[in-house]
């Protein structure tokens, strides 16, 4: 009977995990800045639906991050090759360069990053 039990409990956890694959966005700042964010949130069926309707699949956001401490944002996709991620400092002159990093993990691998002064930008494949 326990032994039952037990798979029945396996089956049930197996069913209520998603499908896909775990995508991780993250973004750091050497320092206090303020950046302009665009990322996949859903995969779309098609770059054509993606193309109609941008934002059902994507946002747009304003965050401030604070030095050494990541932005992180996580989703699901059946192919992870639609991920984006794109950051742009709002540094105005005067100010040092943010120093931005940015990178996609899929199933806990970083599979792209991208370090630069200002902007950054990590995609995978279907860009």
């Amino acid at each position: 009977m326990a032994a039952a039990a037990s798979v029945a409990v396996s089956q049930v956890t197996a069913n209520a995990q998603p499908a896909g694959q775990q995508v991780r966005y993250s973004v750091t700042s050497a320092g206090a800045y303020e950046f302009e964010l665009f990322y996949l949130t859903s995969q779309p069926p098609s770059m054509e639906a993606f193309n109609a309707d941008a934002y059902t699949f994507a946002t747009r956001e304003k965050v401030t991050l604070a030095p050494g401490v990541p932005w992180v944002f996580e989703t699901t996709m059946a192919d992870p090759q639609w991920a984006i991620l794109t950051a742009s400092s709002t540094a105005r002159g005067g100010q040092a360069a943010p120093n931005a990093h940015c990178d996609i993990a899929v199933d806990g691998q970083v599979l792209t990053q991208h370090d630069d002064p200002h902007n950054v930008r990590c995609q995978l494949g279907e860009w």
